[in-house]
């Protein structure tokens, strides 16, 4: 059957993909799997990270910049893939922008409540996400019953960007954080960042294999992909090559570093000044 022009156009339309920094990556992996039709754009604001201590307006004016950076690089959906800003705003970026918007929050609550035995949840994330109480409202939202025990682990990001994950210290790091939440028995914990899924496997040696960890990329992915369906504008046609493209605010190698090692292919990323 012949494309309408419409598709047409959407087929070499993007996915627009933004973080604080590598953390989205995460979810860029998920996406590509799941969807390996698909071209993304990657924007990292490795400048600026972290964006967790910060005030939602100073988050959100930061976000609106790289959602107006990626405006002109014909996006067709959006990703926030940060929490710190999906808590800090994410009605607004969804009013502001003519194409489909997508937090990271609500996937993740979604893949909780599936997973929980016992509904005893914990949730670990910036400062930021953790004062904003989303996770907490939103799960609540779906089940008043709950036990929630929330975590600040504002360290973690930092861990993660300077490629300090695998050191002893991080190890003490991430007791320190987690063992709190571990003696109130909860057997679920939602990684409330994009970040700390690249440091899966030392947070589960710590909390032990009886804590089912929450990554929300997978979940994500999935509605990344329904969301496309239902509007019409996935990508119809085949390629052996999709495109995927990165941009940084910082230096970009250390993020070409990290970046490598997680999708597991070298990775070019540009720099773009952000005002």
């Amino acid at each position: 059957m012949a494309l309408t022009s419409e598709q047409i156009i959407n087929a070499h339309r993007a996915i627009g993909v933004i973080d604080s920094g590598v953390g989205g990556l995460t979810v860029v992996r998920e996406i590509s799997r799941r969807l390996p039709r698909e071209r993304i754009i990657y924007f990292g604001d490795t400048a600026r990270m972290p964006y967790g201590p910060r005030t939602y307006e100073e988050v959100r004016r930061f976000t609106f910049e790289m959602i107006d950076f990626l405006r002109h690089q014909e996006i067709k959906m959006l990703v926030i893939a940060c929490n710190s800003a999906t808590a800090a705003g994410l009605p607004f970026y969804q009013d502001a922008c003519e194409q489909p918007v997508l937090g990271v929050i609500d996937p993740g609550v979604r893949a909780a409540l599936a997973k929980s035995r016992s509904g005893r949840i914990g949730v670990i994330g910036t400062v930021g996400t953790i004062n904003s109480s989303e996770y907490e409202k939103a799960l609540r939202r779906k089940n008043g019953k709950l036990h929630i025990v929330c975590k600040a682990c504002p360290l973690f990001v930092l861990l993660v960007e300077n490629n300090l994950v695998n050191t002893p210290e991080a190890k003490k790091v991430v007791q320190e954080y987690l063992d709190p939440l571990v003696r109130e028995d909860i057997d679920s914990l939602i990684l409330g960042c994009t970040h700390y899924p690249l440091m899966e496997s030392l947070i589960q040696e710590v909390v032990g294999p009886s804590v089912s960890l929450i990554n929300s990329a997978e979940e994500i992915a999935a509605e990344v992909e329904a969301i496309l369906g239902s509007n019409s504008i996935a990508n119809p046609l085949g390629s052996d090559k999709p495109c995927y493209r990165f941009f940084v605010s910082g230096s970009p190698e250390s993020f070409e570093e990290v970046g490598a090692k997680l999708l597991k292919r070298e990775i070019k990323a540009y720099q773009v000044k952000l005002t």
